[in-house]
């Protein structure tokens, strides 16, 4: 049985551990109100955005645009979404392991990463980088998300990628964040047809130069939308992990203090002993 100086020790230092993970877990909470509610403003923002697509499509020929252009996938390209620190249970591991399972065997994959771990994890494994400029995901702002998505929508017309997605954690609940896919570029016109056009829809200066034009919004938005969905599952996830292990800490220093209570209830009953046995001697 350690002794009570050991007991005493480890009651500290694991108290001083509890001290920084209830300190995280109300960091989380006070963030993750802010984000859930830049979710709720961001989600209106991208559906008028679709709905006004939709409208458009219905007066586009193929044709008309090379955002639909479809072919063999030789050269994928995935925007992977993960967080900027750990200590945030099994958000950014659940995420690596669903990229790898969307990225596919024999594609060539390209990769943007938002998110520190996110760049960290994807350089170490050898993928081709297309930029570093947006590995804090908590700076990430709707300016950033237009650049991206002029720089992705350019390398698709210019044929460097074949295929466009984003690889992020859609936020379900408090308790529950699920990894997910979106898929960008090609379009699919033929669901965007099906989506509410409601037709008679008179474009200027044409449709074809419009439906250009509202792509790299659109795909900004849903990158955008993406950003926020994962920043508050992150979040989410680190204050129920941090909840977790303060309630752990709770209970190792409540059985340490039982412990040390049962030493020290050992240690006096073996001072009396000793004091009467020397009483009795003499």
């Amino acid at each position: 049985m350690a002794s009570m100086k050991e007991i005493n020790l480890r009651i500290k230092s694991i108290s001083g551990t509890r001290q920084i993970t209830k300190a995280m877990e109300l960091v989380a909470i006070s963030k993750l109100s802010k984000a859930r509610e830049r979710i709720d403003r961001t989600r209106p923002f991208y559906t008028e955005l679709y709905s006004a697509l939709s409208d458009v499509s219905a007066a586009v020929s193929p044709l008309d645009t090379g955002f639909c252009r479809r072919g063999e996938v030789k050269n994928k390209c995935i925007v992977a979404i993960a967080g900027d620190r750990g200590l945030a249970g099994g958000y950014n591991s659940n995420l690596f392991k669903f990229f790898e399972e969307k990225a596919g065997e024999n594609e060539h994959i390209a990769v943007l990463p938002i998110g520190k771990r996110s760049l960290e994890h994807f350089s170490r494994r050898g993928y081709e980088i297309i930029s570093e400029d947006y590995a804090s995901v908590e700076d990430i702002d709707v300016g950033d998300c237009f650049e991206i998505s002029r720089l992705l929508c350019k390398m698709f017309l210019d044929g460097e990628i074949d295929e466009l997605s984003c690889v992020y954690t859609n936020f379900v609940s408090m308790l529950g964040q699920e990894p997910a896919e979106l898929k960008l570029l090609p379009l699919d016109k033929d669901l965007l047809s099906d989506g509410g056009s409601k037709g008679f829809t008179l474009v200027e200066p044409g449709a074809g130069a419009v439906f250009n034009s509202i792509i790299p919004d659109t795909v900004a938005g849903l990158i955008w939308g993406a950003v926020c969905e994962s920043f508050a599952s992150e979040l989410a996830s680190r204050r129920t992990a941090m909840e977790s292990a303060t309630s752990n800490a709770d209970d190792i220093i409540a059985d340490l203090r039982l412990k040390y209570n049962k030493a020290r209830k050992s240690s006096i009953t073996q001072q009396i002993t000793e004091i009467v046995s020397g009483a009795q001697a003499e």
